[in-house]
């Protein structure tokens, strides 16, 4: 899917906002359909078919996490939430839904921009997994192999902080919840245990970004959860 022309579902009952969202979408080519509440955004969804999702959360009569719900259950298009709300509990539930994406307004053109292009980099990557070899500036990890390289000196990780480099590499930019990364790291009984990943990112930080570089790679969504920082140019292809 090109990003030029990509057809933009925008949902929000704020009407400058909803106007200002799709004239500066409009400026960047893309192709913009609107709703201002959920029963309205479902049924533009079926008839336009878009390639991604900006959604508001408070939307009268119904929720934007049952937006989420109703379009997860059928399909993978990629959902940025741009919220109002500031509080961890709402971008840890939308993200856990299944959106894949939070912007808190009042936000950026540029930084929209930047969110709408990785993920539609993201949804038009063929799911045949991860690259052979990620590079990310001075880190390089042989997938294969599972050896990793920091500065091109081997650095060696427990299986469990390999499996979530691993994860983190497979879904580059994107942020990623506590309970996503326990579950797809430790297991489906996992969810609660955030000491766990504090923890290993801890020691992950210390081994890859040495010299007090934390945040370098890994980046830390205070209450919410991770994001591994990837150049365009070294996104691995999926």
């Amino acid at each position: 899917m090109s990003q030029g022309g990509a057809r933009v579902l925008v949902i929000d009952d704020e009407p400058a906002i909803l106007r200002a969202v799709e004239t500066n979408l409009r400026r960047h080519d893309f192709q913009i359909d609107t709703a201002t509440s959920v029963a309205e955004a479902l049924a533009r969804y079926d008839d336009a078919r878009p390639d991604l999702v900006l959604l508001d959360l408070g939307l009268p009569g119904a929720e934007g996490t049952d937006f989420i719900r109703a379009i997860r259950a059928r399909s993978a298009t990629p959902i940025i939430v741009l919220s109002a709300r500031e509080g961890e509990h709402d971008k840890v539930e939308a993200l856990d839904l299944g959106a894949d994406d939070y912007l808190t307004k009042p936000f950026s053109v540029n930084e929209l921009l930047a969110r709408v292009r990785v993920a539609l980099r993201h949804a038009a990557k063929p799911a045949r997994g991860a690259a052979a070899v990620f590079r990310n500036g001075v880190l390089e990890v042989d997938l294969e192999l599972r050896q990793v390289r920091v500065g091109g000196a081997e650095v060696h990780l427990t299986p469990t902080e390999y499996d979530l480099l691993r994860v983190l590499i497979e879904n580059p930019n994107k942020l990623l919840t506590d309970k996503t990364l326990l579950q797809r790291v430790w297991g489906p009984d996992y969810g609660s245990e955030a000491h766990y990943l504090h923890v290993y990112v801890a020691r992950l930080r210390k081994k890859l970004e040495p010299g007090g570089g934390a945040g370098r790679f890994i980046v830390t969504e205070p209450g919410v959860g991770y994001r591994l920082l990837v150049a365009e140019e070294d996104a691995p292809a999926r």
